[in-house]
């Protein structure tokens, strides 16, 4: 990187991450975790869609880097807090290092999400695509505007790792999908991976997933509620997020501006993902289907009012989450 050559955090005008030896910046009032939970959801609705992070979604509320460090300061260090003061005040103590009425809220909204909101998404890209990919279309190349808007003084490094974001989500995006039976140690591993992905803006988590050929076992769990399942899931993303996200959280602390322009390009790159008009490998419509063609290849036309109209309420939408996001940070 060049711009981590220099031992000096990096200095924007945009907001810097909490640091973790200090309470957060936002207050846990009623209203501000209201708003946590609200944007719990949204980062839930947008993680059952493959091709859309959850991250993106936290990154354009406003936070992203609260997230990061929150769940960057779980670590062996607790159980040493734990024991300076001992018993409810010890507990207190840790309760306030790792953030965790913030993590509460934002999990209970993405919870709720997952369990309202699952079934209709996946009847949607079973037999709406066009309309949902859509949507999503809009909302990406919202996001791209938007935190591109936000990187100041570009130089030829952040320029290299916008390019690098970018081709690392292409690639990714078009590999081909696993055809397989998962195990439960299978699905602990894919479960891993796939929150790697889902803490960084613009890779999917769930297309890591569809990518290791678990979505479908994980959603048909999440539906009819398949504990064995989720729980081993759970268990493996638990693992992955603390391996991964520390490493993010030291990134975000010293070289915030070109970490940016890293995640800015997977999101950017996440657009052939979410690409509206999808056939398989016939010419079908698929909502599973990896094959983009041109709006006029599509088999029953491009439809451009409703296409455009749906991308157009993506980018106000997610320009209205930045907006909040901003005002409420």
């Amino acid at each position: 990187m060049t711009a981590s050559r220099s031992p000096q955090p990096d200095q924007s005008s945009v907001s810097q991450p909490v640091n973790n030896n200090t309470s957060p910046t936002t207050p846990d009032d009623p209203k501000s975790l209201f708003a946590t939970y609200i944007k719990g959801m949204a980062m839930g609705a947008a993680d059952i869609v493959p091709g859309v992070s959850g991250g993106t979604i936290a990154l354009i509320a406003g936070i992203y880097e609260r997230l990061i460090n929150a769940l960057g300061s779980i670590g062996p260090n607790l159980w040493q807090i734990f024991r300076q003061q001992g018993g409810i005040k010890g507990l207190l103590a840790v309760w306030r290092q790792v953030d965790a009425t913030f993590l509460l809220f934002l999990l209970l909204g993405i919870a709720t999400s997952f369990a309202t909101l699952a079934g209709i998404i996946k009847h949607l890209l079973d037999n709406q695509p066009l309309l949902i990919w859509s949507f999503f279309f809009g909302l990406v190349i919202a996001t791209v505007f938007l935190l591109l808007s936000e990187i100041k003084r570009w130089n030829i490094g952040r320029a290299a790792l916008f390019v690098m974001g970018l081709v690392s989500a292409v690639v990714i995006s078009s590999l081909p999908l696993l055809a397989t039976t998962p195990s439960l140690p299978y699905l602990f591993f894919a479960g891993a991976i796939a929150i790697c992905a889902m803490i960084l803006p613009g890779i999917s988590g769930s297309f890591i997933l569809l990518l290791l050929g678990a979505y479908d076992a994980v959603l048909e769990a999440v539906n009819t509620m398949n504990l064995s399942v989720i729980l081993t899931v759970m268990a493996g993303m638990a693992t992955g997020l603390l391996l991964f996200t520390r490493a993010l959280k030291w990134l975000l602390a010293r070289y915030y501006q070109a970490t940016l322009a890293l995640l800015t390009g997977f999101i950017a790159g996440s657009l052939v993902k979410v690409w509206p008009w999808k056939v398989d490998a016939l010419g079908a419509l698929n909502s599973d289907a990896i094959n983009n063609v041109m709006p006029w290849q599509y088999p029953t036309g491009p439809h451009w009012l409703t296409t455009i109209g749906l991308m157009l309420l993506g980018a106000v939408l997610v320009s209205l989450l930045s907006w909040w996001g901003n005002r409420t940070q």
